[in-house]
């Protein structure tokens, strides 16, 4: 799903720092003013990278349409699943640290991107404090939801806070908290979620006999997700 309704002087409904902007004052044309250019890039296709592990880090970018994933490869050519990115997320914030990327952002279906100057949007951060906020808060995100999955949980549990997160993501930009697509591979979900392939399948079957979820190759109805909740409070720590 593609958000259209960004010009040269509104923000795209999905944007991931259009409150932080607009409660400071500043509309789009105003950020073009100071020399801080958003650019609408792609699309990017199934398997394009957007950055590599390594590139120089120059900017952000925020997701418009399409998901994201994060990865890295290690010596021994083994891809290891970081994270997946919807719109209204961002990608990249992981390399402000340093000099360069230090993972791949790999397209998984039709990417569109918001694309924001680091070097800007650091200066314009230090004037903004709701700016340097968002900033913050995204970080934090990404911290938190790499945390997550640390604990020593069951597979059930894994899975379940997985789909209550993908599904609070979704919601928070509009999108159906029940209905939506798995845009990544059965084989990802199960990387990312360190269990092994066939038993992300068990799980879902399992799952679908006990009527919390429906699964129809990529498309997913949570029925039950109170259910699923409290399979995912202790990961979710609630």
């Amino acid at each position: 799903m593609l958000s259209n309704d960004g010009d040269e002087f509104h923000f795209c409904s999905t944007c991931a720092f259009s409150q932080a902007c607009l409660s400071e004052g500043m509309d789009k044309s105003a950020l073009k003013d100071l020399h801080v250019l958003v650019e609408h890039i792609g699309p990017f296709h199934a398997g394009d990278h957007i950055f590599r592990e390594g590139d120089p880090f120059e900017a952000i970018a925020a997701v418009r349409a399409g998901t994201v994933k994060t990865c890295v490869v290690d010596r021994d050519g083994r891809e290891h699943v970081l994270g997946f990115h919807f719109p209204g997320e961002v990608i990249g914030l992981d390399a402000i640290d340093g000099d360069q990327y230090p993972c791949n952002a790999v397209a998984l279906d039709t990417v569109m991107l918001c694309r924001f100057s680091f070097p800007r949007i650091a200066v314009l951060a230090a004037r903004m404090p709701g700016i340097q906020k968002q900033l913050f808060r995204l970080l934090s995100r990404d911290i938190g939801r790499a945390a997550l999955l640390a604990g020593d949980w069951s597979a059930d549990q894994r899975m379940a806070a997985f789909l209550i997160g993908l599904s609070r993501r979704l919601s928070e930009r509009g999108f159906s908290a029940t209905r939506f697509q798995l845009t990544m591979a059965r084989t990802d979900i199960a990387n990312f979620l360190r269990l092994a392939p066939e038993t992300v399948s068990r799980v879902l079957r399992r799952f679908e006999g006990d009527g919390l979820l429906r699964v129809d190759r990529r498309d997913m109805e949570l029925l039950d997700p109170d259910a699923l909740m409290v399979l995912a409070a202790p990961v979710l720590r609630e």
